[in-house]
């Protein structure tokens, strides 16, 4: 179970929300979502990254609604108004982690009157990053195809009514067997030592990939929306952290689709990484 925390304004208030146990609306909530007007929350801090990146994100590829960007303000008093629903970031952590280690997620909330924001139903929901000593350079460039599964998810699960929070990550990992010939992109950082060059991933991976260098080149070839492009989204902690709990690791594609979805809690055994016990996953069809 995770534990929902409104990162901007650091409301503490209490929710399930998360990958390891994804929000699946209900038809009413659904069909209350497309009467409304979607707010984009965006950040205080007018000097990093994310405002600009959700913006372009949004722009670029949000087609469920309107949309109007707000300030943390404005979706204090809009909250409880049913003819808004709201796109924002969230701080969140796994209730049966010891470290209590927090995250941060983007999330899509349905307004209403509602006691407090945890009660505000969850159409969607995307982990990001850990939220302790938080890079925003490490996913704005991804924000995208991110906004893009999330707008895949809702309408998934308007047309799949049978899909519930019980069995909706296995339909996503059912998705493997669409990857193909699609090539895998991931940047070296994200992989554990034992798998740094080609010809490690090679011996427990046998379909098209790269692995990058730098952050940079797979914004370039996100840039470039090559329906072939699928990319490793790893949430590990941040380096030089005393505190571990988990490593989230998704396959996703420019077009918003998931392949993949797992997580292992990090030991000496099972580092902060896309695993070998990952690629042989991805590797069966």
């Amino acid at each position: 179970m995770i534990k929902k925390f409104l990162l901007m304004s650091m409301l503490l208030v209490a929710s399930s929300i998360g990958i390891a146990q994804e929000k699946v609306a209900g038809a009413d909530v659904i069909k209350k979502f497309f009467e409304t007007k979607t707010c984009v929350v965006l950040d205080n801090n007018i000097f990093n990254s994310y405002n600009s990146g959700i913006k372009k994100a949004v722009e670029s590829s949000w087609k469920l609604t309107e949309f109007e960007y707000i300030t943390q303000d404005e979706f204090k008093a809009r909250r409880k108004n049913p003819k808004y629903s709201f796109l924002l970031m969230t701080k969140d952590f796994y209730k049966d982690d010891s470290d209590r280690m927090t995250y941060a997620f983007l999330s899509l909330l349905l307004g209403g009157n509602f006691d407090s924001v945890d009660k505000m139903p969850t159409l969607a929901s995307f982990p990001l990053s850990y939220w302790e000593n938080q890079d925003y350079e490490k996913y704005v460039y991804k924000l995208t195809p991110i906004v893009k599964f999330m707008q895949n998810h809702v309408n998934l699960t308007k047309e799949h009514p049978e899909l519930t929070e019980k069995n909706i990550i296995l339909y996503y990992n059912k998705n493997v067997e669409k990857l193909g010939d699609k090539k895998l992109y991931i940047i070296k950082e994200d992989l554990p030592k034992d798998l740094k060059t080609p010809a490690k991933v090679k011996e427990c991976y046998s379909k098209p990939f790269e692995i990058l260098e730098e952050p940079d080149e797979l914004e370039t070839i996100i840039k470039n929306q090559d329906e072939k492009t699928v990319f490793v989204h790893k949430v590990g902690p941040p380096k030089g952290s005393p505190k571990v709990a988990r490593c989230i690791c998704l396959v996703l594609g420019v077009d918003g689709s998931v392949y993949y979805t797992d997580y292992h809690k990090i030991n000496a055994k099972n580092p902060d990484g896309f695993l070998k016990t990952d690629f042989k996953k991805l590797s069966k069809q």
